[in-house]
């Protein structure tokens, strides 16, 4: 039945990071513990379908983990017959738009932001890699390196995330990202670069925490707001993070 083979897929996924990733999310973690330690921030850009969303705000999270979004917004409009007049300069709009983003931001040298692409092959997640790398800020890929690379890049560079990356972690999804086989169906189906890209990023972050316990000044963490007294600690936990940066 497809539900135990989409479970079986699940389970491959959980093995590859165990058996294969631990070396990359510990690098990952030691860049995020120096980051916060030496006074810097760390961010989590997009990654694929919005799955950063799971690591913000959430029980038992960092509280320094912050996103890293943008958008422009220009009213601009002419007639039909000049929207492709030629410019006189070279000029890439998605491209632009990521430099001036990083460069508007809070974004600073010794800083860390997450970056995702099951593919790596798409312009903006390879742009904002190498315009952080330019500031200085360390930059974490998260990526499946079957599929990557088989495909070719899109970006101008000829570059994929896993190729400008500081630290990259492999979530092992299969090429194309679907993985089960359904009979009668002509190509597989069923994603799951969501669950390897959450199951990976909880580890780096948990990595993170345990490391700071460790040397005995942990993170600032979340409890559930919807538990007793759960939207109290919660301000206590945010003001703790205002105040000290993590």
């Amino acid at each position: 039945m497809v539900p135990h083979l989409y479970a079986d897929a699940v389970r491959r996924i959980l093995e590859h990071l165990e058996t294969t990733q631990i070396d990359a999310i510990d690098r990952a973690a030691d860049a995020i513990v120096k980051a916060l330690r030496s006074g810097g921030a760390v961010f989590c850009a997009n990654i694929g379908h919005n799955n950063q969303d799971d690591f913000l705000n959430r029980a038992g999270g960092l509280a320094a983990l912050q996103r890293f979004a943008y958008s422009l917004s220009i009213t601009d409009p002419v007639a039909a017959c000049l929207a492709d007049r030629p410019r006189s300069e070279p000029f890439e709009r998605d491209i632009e738009t990521v430099r001036f983003a990083v460069r508007a931001s809070n974004l600073r040298r010794g800083d860390v932001v997450l970056v995702g692409s099951v593919s790596g092959r798409n312009r903006e997640p390879v742009e904002l890699a190498l315009a952080c790398r330019d500031l200085g800020v360390t930059v974490i890929g998260m990526t499946s390196l079957t599929y990557t690379r088989q495909v070719e890049s899109l970006h101008p560079s000829g570059k994929r995330l896993f190729e400008v990356a500081d630290v990259v972690v492999d979530n092992g999804a299969p090429f194309g990202d679907a993985a089960v086989q359904i009979p009668g169906c002509d190509h597989d189906l069923l994603p799951v670069s969501g669950v390897a890209f959450i199951v990976s990023g909880w580890m780096i972050f948990g990595r993170v925490m345990e490391k700071m316990a460790e040397i005995g000044d942990p993170a600032t963490a979340f409890i559930s707001a919807n538990r007793p007294g759960g939207m109290e600690s919660y301000q206590e936990n945010r003001d703790r993070y205002n105040n000290r940066g993590y």
